[in-house]
C-alpha cells in the first residue's frame, strides 16, 4: 500500500506521475495542434483550387470550346497528385472529372456555402469541399466538389502516437530512476536527523544536529528536535539531581533511625530508655512523612492533578492570620511583621494559605534579629500582587532563578536542612501559584529580599466586590 511504502518511494512516484502527466498534456497538445494545422492548409488548398476553378468557369467566352475548358480545368486540377475534383453542370452532366482513387459519395454532392467535409473509407481519408458555381453559358449553378487525400496525414499521426507512447515509457522510466536519484539525495539529511535520534541515550543528551548541511525547509524541524533535545537533557538533569537529593535528604532520618535502634539494642535497658528512643524515632519518621507528602504534592502539579477550589480569598485577612502565629516567634527576636493593602483573588484557601506560610517561614529563617517583614498587597484591573520584603544578606542572581527548585539551598554547606527544612517549600509554592494560573520571582538587593506573587484578579461584579 502507497501508506505503508517509504518516503523515498512516495517522491518517487509522485515525480514519475508529474512527468507523465507533463508529457500527457503536451504530447495531447502537440498532437491537436498538429491536426488543426494540417487541416488549415487541407482547408485552404481546397479553397484556392476552388477560386481559381470558380475564376476559369466565369470568364471563358461563348466561343471557348468544351475541350478547351477542360484542358484549363486539367492543368489546374490534374495536377495535383492526391486532389480530386468533379464539375457537374446545372442539368446534372459532367463537365469535368478527375477521379483518381474513387467516386465521390452522393451525400456531398448537395453543396451549400463552400461547404467542406471528410470522409474515410476503408483504407483512406479524405477532406473536400463541395459549391456551386456559375458556369459561363450555363443559365442555372453548377456544382464543383474538391477532394483532398489526406491518408498521409493520419499515418503520420499514427507514427506519432506510436513514438510518443514508446517516450512516454521511457521517459517514466527514466523520471523515476532520477526521481528516486533525487529523492534520495534531498532526504539525506533526514537519515541524518534519524541517525542522531536513534543514536541519543541518557549519556548524549547534549548532541544536538547541526544545520550548516541542511535545507531550509528541513531547518525549522531540525530546530524542533534540538529544542526537545535541550528539554529532555535539562528534565533528565533535574531528574538525576531530584533523584540525588531524595536519596541525600532521606539519608540523614534513616540513619538517625539505624543509629539510635542500634545503641538501644546493644545492652537491656529500661522502659524510660526506650521511650524515649521510640519518641526520638517518631520525630524522624515524621519528618519523613512530611517530605513524602511534599514530594507527593510537588508530584501532582507536575502532571497537573492539583485542582484549586475556586472560591473568593481575603489575601490581607489570610496574611494577618498568618502574622497572628508567627508573633511569638517574631517577638523573641525582635522582629516587626507589618502588612499594607488588601485584595482578593479567587482559589484554593488552604492551599494559598501554604503558600504564603511558606514564604514568611522563610522570611522569618532568613530575616536578622531586630529587623522587619512587611507585606505589601496592591490589586489592579488585571492582577493581585502580594509582595515579601525582608532584610538580610543577599541572594546572588545565579541562585535566586534557581530557588524555587526542589532540595535547592543557595548555601551549600546546609545541604542537610534543619529537621523541619527539605528545601521543598518554594517549590511547592511555586507549584500552588502555578495552579492558580500566577507566576512567583524572587528580587534581592540593597541587602533587602523581596518575593512577588502575582494572581490574575478574580472576576465578578461590582455590587459582589462592593459587598466583599
Amino acid at each position: 500500500m502507497l501508506s505503508q511504502s517509504s518516503l523515498v518511494k512516495r517522491l518517487t512516484l509522485m515525480i514519475m506521475f508529474a512527468v507523465i502527466s507533463v508529457l500527457v498534456v503536451a504530447g495531447i497538445s502537440v498532437n491537436m495542434l498538429s491536426q488543426h494545422h494540417f487541416r488549415m492548409l487541407d482547408e485552404q488548398a481546397l479553397s484556392e483550387k476552388l477560386e481559381s476553378t470558380r475564376h476559369i468557369l466565369s470568364i471563358q467566352t461563348p466561343g471557348t470550346r468544351q475541350e478547351e475548358l477542360r484542358e484549363q480545368l486539367r492543368a489546374l486540377l490534374g495536377a495535383h497528385q492526391d486532389l480530386t475534383a468533379e464539375i457537374l453542370t446545372s442539368d446534372g452532366g459532367v463537365l469535368f472529372s478527375d477521379l483518381k482513387t474513387t467516386l465521390i459519395p452522393d451525400r456531398y454532392k448537395v453543396a451549400g456555402k463552400d461547404n467542406m467535409w471528410e470522409w474515410q473509407d476503408s483504407s483512406h481519408n479524405f477532406r473536400g469541399v463541395t459549391s456551386r458555381v456559375q458556369i459561363q453559358g450555363d443559365p442555372a449553378l453548377g456544382t464543383v466538389m474538391l477532394m483532398l487525400d489526406v491518408t498521409s496525414h493520419a499515418h503520420f499521426f499514427e507514427t506519432l502516437q506510436r513514438w510518443f507512447s514508446i517516450g512516454l515509457v521511457i521517459s517514466a522510466l527514466v523520471s523515476a530512476a532520477l526521481g528516486w536519484v533525487v529523492a534520495k539525495s534531498g532526504l539525506r539529511p533526514v537519515e541524518q536527523i534519524t541517525k542522531v535520534a536513534t543514536s541519543m541515550s541518557a549519556r548524549s543528551l547534549q548532541e544536538r544536529i547541526p544545520l550548516e548541511p541542511v535545507p531550509l525547509e528541513l531547518q525549522e524541524m531540525i530546530l524542533s528536535f534540538n529544542g526537545m533535545f535541550a528539554r529532555l537533557e535539562d528534565a533528565f538533569i533535574r531528574l538525576s539531581n531530584f533523584s540525588a537529593d531524595i536519596a541525600h535528604e532521606l539519608r540523614t532520618p534513616v540513619s538517625n533511625l539505624l543509629t539510635h535502634t542500634e545503641v538501644v539494642l546493644t545492652k537491656k535497658r529500661d522502659v524510660v530508655a526506650y521511650e524515649e528512643n521510640l519518641y526520638s524515632n517518631l520525630e524522624e519518621l515524621k519528618r519523613m512523612s512530611r517530605m513524602i507528602d511534599d514530594m507527593l504534592f510537588l508530584a501532582k502539579a507536575d502532571n497537573g492533578l492539583i485542582i484549586p477550589e475556586q472560591v473568593d480569598i481575603k489575601l490581607e485577612k489570610l496574611v494577618a492570620k498568618l502574622f497572628d502565629y508567627y508573633q511569638l516567634v517574631a517577638e523573641d527576636r525582635g522582629i516587626q511583621l507589618n502588612l499594607q493593602g488588601e485584595g482578593v483573588v479567587s482559589g484554593d484557601t488552604l492551599m494559598i494559605d501554604r503558600a504564603l506560610s511558606n514564604i514568611l517561614s522563610n522570611a522569618m529563617r532568613y530575616t536578622p534579629e531586630g529587623s522587619s517583614i512587611s507585606v505589601e498587597i496592591q490589586e489592579t484591573a488585571d492582577t493581585v500582587t502580594l509582595t515579601t520584603r525582608n532584610g538580610g544578606g543577599p541572594i546572588a542572581p545565579e541562585h535566586a532563578k534557581k530557588i524555587f527548585d526542589r532540595f535547592y539551598r543557595a548555601d551549600p554547606a546546609r545541604r542537610e536542612g534543619g529537621p523541619s527544612n527539605a528545601g521543598l517549600g518554594l517549590a511547592i509554592t511555586r507549584s500552588i501559584v502555578e495552579a492558580h494560573n500566577g507566576r512567583i520571582w524572587c528580587a534581592s538587593e540593597d541587602g533587602e529580599t523581596a518575593f512577588h506573587i502575582a494572581f490574575p484578579t478574580r472576576t465578578r461584579p461590582m455590587n459582589d466586590r462592593a459587598h466583599h
